[in-house]
């Protein structure tokens, strides 16, 4: 069955079951392999993207219950947080082994959307879905404020 799914604002007609997950439809049917399987149940944030704004797990997200909604995968990201969160990533050397980081920064962009100016409880808490194998959640707090410090300027 196709199925009409807007992703990075195109259109792209993917001919897959509705129970397909979106992650399988992004990275196997339309090759946009940014987006990573992690755990396949919901729990690591590897595969987050946004959906109508809202961060959301793909390996969980069937394709046939996005409808219409615009789908931004990191390839996508663009506008002033995603700009300030990818440049605070990049000066604070965020990145270790990089497998989990498109996770965190949609995650990231999401929670700066919500809460420009986040304590860091507001991080701990918005970010906790999100795991790092390499334990640089130090290092993601500290680029999250500093995106938030950008933010303003």
């Amino acid at each position: 069955m196709a199925i009409t799914l807007n992703i990075n604002g195109s259109a792209h007609e993917v001919d897959a079951p509705e129970d397909m997950p979106l992650l399988w439809a992004i990275r196997d049917v339309l090759g946009m392999t940014g987006t990573k399987f992690g755990c396949g149940v919901a729990s690591c944030g590897a595969c987050t993207v946004h959906v109508d704004g809202e961060p959301t797990r793909a390996c969980q997200t069937p394709i046939g219950s996005v409808g219409e909604a615009a789908v931004t995968t990191i390839e996508g990201l663009s506008g002033p947080v995603a700009e300030a969160v990818q440049s605070a990533w990049q000066d604070l050397d965020v990145v270790q082994c990089g497998y989990c980081q498109s996770g965190q920064i949609m995650s990231a962009v999401g929670l700066l959307t919500e809460n420009p100016k986040p304590d860091d409880q507001a991080i701990d808490d918005y970010m906790w879905g999100n795991v790092c194998r390499c334990a640089t959640y130090t290092r993601i707090r500290a680029a999250i404020h500093e995106a938030s410090s950008r933010m303003e300027a």
